[in-house]
């Protein structure tokens, strides 16, 4: 609609100039035509309200802002990835990835475009697009810390236990204090019956963070070795989330087969029923 109007001026302007400015100004109606800069500026200014309504959880209106930002421009890879955003946000997983390739057109190089594709295949259980989708974004971003504690992850629901390890370490040299990273080390040694390695990254992982997590997995490993330890831990841990009286709930958190035997098992101990009962009424 732009470029037509300008050359119905510009046609109108030439074949006229026989008449006097004032005749002009009286034929021709006047418009106002954004430049480029103000219509790229003006989407950016959109997007940006896409993002903080996402941000505040009204998904449904950052995603009509989002989509009313990228058609005022179309050229930012940036408002394309807030687009998948807040289409991730809607659910609308196969939307975002049109939109993530839309973005990796203008822009190739960028990280984010990466890591949120393998996201989104992760929900969609692609574990092997999400795993590619990684590896291009660490190649891009290699000291990205999250990243590559995510690529483990993926390894662990791979069962290559020997290359999450590793991932996990990679990302505990760049960050010292990835507690997360540290604790997934632990479930990692224990499908490997590596059980005092195991020990070792749940203690270090509750230096750090006296979380939930390391405080029943730690129990787990010390069920045979000292059960009145293992009980106190995990009743603390069961008081801190109930969630993780759950099979499935720590299924999701990445607990391998046999790490999720042994907490069975400490689970079946008399001394520890009550907080179980009380944990599962609680349950999300």
């Amino acid at each position: 609609m732009k470029k037509s109007l300008l050359k119905i001026l510009f046609f109108s302007i030439i074949s006229s100039h026989v008449f006097i400015a004032e005749s002009l100004k009286a034929l021709i109606p006047y418009y106002y035509l954004p430049e480029t800069k103000s219509l790229q500026k003006q989407g950016l200014s959109i997007g940006k309200e896409a993002y903080q309504l996402l941000y505040f959880g009204q998904i449904k209106d950052s995603l009509n802002l989002a989509k009313l930002a990228v058609k005022i421009n179309n050229k930012s890879e940036i408002l394309w990835t807030i687009l998948a955003e807040t289409q991730i946000a809607n659910k609308l997983y196969d939307d975002a990835l049109i939109s993530l390739d839309n973005a990796q057109k203008i822009n190739p190089k960028m990280s984010e475009i990466y890591f949120a594709k393998s996201t989104i295949y992760l929900k969609q259980s692609k574990i092997k697009k999400a795993e590619i989708s990684l590896l291009s974004g660490i190649k891009i971003l290699p000291k990205n810390f999250k990243a590559i504690f995510q690529l483990g992850n993926i390894y662990l629901m791979e069962k290559n236990y020997e290359k999450a390890i590793e991932e996990f370490d990679k990302a505990i040299k760049i960050k010292k204090d990835f507690w997360q990273a540290i604790n997934n080390q632990g479930l990692a040694y224990f499908e490997l019956n590596k059980i005092n390695l195991s020990i070792i990254s749940f203690k270090k992982a509750l230096e750090l963070e006296e979380s939930a997590e390391p405080l029943l997995a730690l129990a787990s490993c010390l069920k045979n070795k000292d059960i009145n330890k293992a009980i106190v831990l995990a009743k603390k841990a069961l008081n801190k989330d109930p969630n993780y009286v759950d099979f499935n709930y720590r299924k999701e958190q990445l607990w391998g087969k046999k790490l999720q035997i042994s907490t069975e098992k400490l689970f079946e101990n008399p001394q520890i029923k009550k907080e179980i009962l009380v944990a599962k009424t609680k349950i999300k």
